[in-house]
């Protein structure tokens, strides 16, 4: 008997606890499913630059930009030669490359700032944005990559950098569209493709 008033007891608390779907809280609940998520954009981030000085992404308001980790010593440094390449090619017709120095994969970018400009110069003339050393992944991610990385703040993927030279696609409304291997040239004909699309 005492079970029985304990089971009748615990369904009438359920039954209170459900709330009954009204026309007001229906229209509530399908916002919140259509979109469970706000995407962050890349307009948001301010960086400094190899040189010190202050970078906005928002200033790239309209363009598509390619955002890539970068390393003076590693077999896919010569990357450096066709980012040049694709970003003199393209930069005025809305393209443009910010370029990453990252030392997270075997030490393979040990310079400071001031070495490193002075060898993306000398070596492959680089002309396209270099921003300040980070670093891409662990404990101490720049919050730039924690936006690339993360689906909860990018709308589009959770990804991992899996070494230098990865790149991502940033269309001209500052969402990630695509995530690139650090193997795919720069100037793979996909990459070309969604430059001119």
């Amino acid at each position: 008997m005492l079970l029985l008033v304990a089971i009748v007891l615990f369904s009438c608390k359920q039954k209170i606890k459900e709330k009954p779907v009204t026309a007001s809280n229906a229209l509530q609940i399908s916002t919140i499913e259509k979109n469970p998520m706000k995407k962050e954009t890349i307009y948001q981030f301010k960086v400094e630059d190899l040189y010190g000085k202050p970078f906005d992404f928002s200033t790239l308001k309209g363009k598509k930009i390619m955002v890539v980790n970068t390393a003076s010593k590693c077999g896919l440094t010569p990357q450096y030669e066709q980012l040049q390449e694709i970003y003199e090619s393209y930069k005025d017709i809305g393209f443009t490359i910010v370029g990453f120095p990252a030392n997270n994969f075997k030490s393979q970018e040990p310079g400071t700032n001031t070495e490193i400009a002075a060898f993306c110069e000398l070596n492959y003339g680089v002309t396209f944005p270099m921003m300040n050393k980070i670093s891409v992944k662990g404990n101490d991610m720049d919050d730039v990559y924690k936006f690339l990385t993360q689906k909860s703040r990018n709308g589009f993927e959770d990804s991992e950098v899996e070494w230098n030279f990865q790149k991502y696609l940033i269309d001209e409304n500052g969402y990630v569209v695509r995530v690139i291997s650090p193997k795919t040239l720069p100037n793979d004909q996909s990459i070309i493709s969604w430059i001119k699309s």
